[in-house]
């Protein structure tokens, strides 16, 4: 693969420096000359085409790093996960506000630009390599937070759900492992993609069609954020995909009350509709 990818995280992320950590040790990573005054670049020697950017600060207020990475094709978050339930989970996710609510991070409606056989190419790894470390489930997550504006695709790979797992070296291990292999050698182009409608947080759906089918996709829009899905959102999901869309995706039992008024929206589209 010869796309420039860098590896960002925080230094207040405890599971993105387990990760990070991980990196320095053992892939090679180490300080350039490079930095500024929010963070430090590292180069490996066996990986050129991969950089490691710590940041002193909040990832999903960092905006600006096309600025210090021009040359990037794209921009992969190492982070940790959070959920109530601590379930031992490694998950990943294309970020974006569908609403005008932008508390955690971004612009206020507007969706990161994806790149969906990236996104196939590391759950159907993950999902391989989580055989290491059985007790953790492997899935994606709908569309959330920032960053919103960088100019490359944007993919969070995520250590959840607790402390307990942020510190966990061998599940980093895995991740950073699959990471590096999908970077140097490549990843299978998808045939069909969708954006995706409806559905829970973790779509088990989206999660099942990614893994069985030639399907890869863009944005995909919770029932949670089915109200602020208009015209205008429903294209702009379309147009920050990499890879030219060529379906939209609906959970038909999971668009609740808005199922209607979406399903019309939907039709207004050139796009083959596919239900599942």
């Amino acid at each position: 693969m010869n796309d420039h990818c860098v590896l960002v995280t925080s230094g207040h992320d405890l599971a993105g420096m387990t990760m990070s950590r991980y990196l320095m040790r053992n892939a090679g990573f180490t300080p350039e000359c490079k930095r500024d005054a929010h963070g430090q670049s590292y180069r490996s020697a066996r990986h050129k085409n991969i950089q490691l950017y710590i940041f002193s600060g909040d990832l999903l207020s960092l905006e600006n790093i096309n600025e210090l990475y021009s040359h990037a094709d794209l921009f992969i978050f190492l982070s940790r996960h959070s959920s109530r339930s601590c379930i031992p989970t490694l998950t990943c996710h294309f970020t974006g506000n569908f609403s005008a609510d932008n508390s955690y991070g971004g612009n206020p409606r507007q969706i990161a630009i994806s790149y969906p056989s990236l996104q196939k190419g590391y759950l159907k790894a993950i999902t391989a390599a989580r055989q290491e470390i059985p007790e953790y489930e492997a899935i994606i997550e709908a569309t959330h937070h920032g960053p919103t504006s960088l100019n490359k695709p944007v993919l969070f790979t995520e250590l959840g759900s607790s402390e307990r797992q942020w510190t966990d070296e061998k599940a980093a291990a895995v991740i950073c492992d699959t990471l590096l292999d999908i970077l140097d050698r490549g990843f299978e182009r998808c045939d069909k993609v969708g954006i995706a409608l409806g559905g829970t947080h973790y779509p088990k759906k989206f999660n099942k069609l990614l893994l069985e089918s030639k399907f890869g996709l863009a944005a995909v829009a919770s029932k949670h954020n089915l109200e602020a899905i208009d015209e205008e959102m429903l294209n702009q999901m379309i147009e920050k995909s990499l890879e030219k869309v060529t379906h939209i995706v609906v959970d038909s039992k999971g668009l609740g009350r808005h199922k209607d008024r979406i399903l019309k929206i939907v039709e207004k589209t050139p796009l083959e509709l596919y239900k599942i």
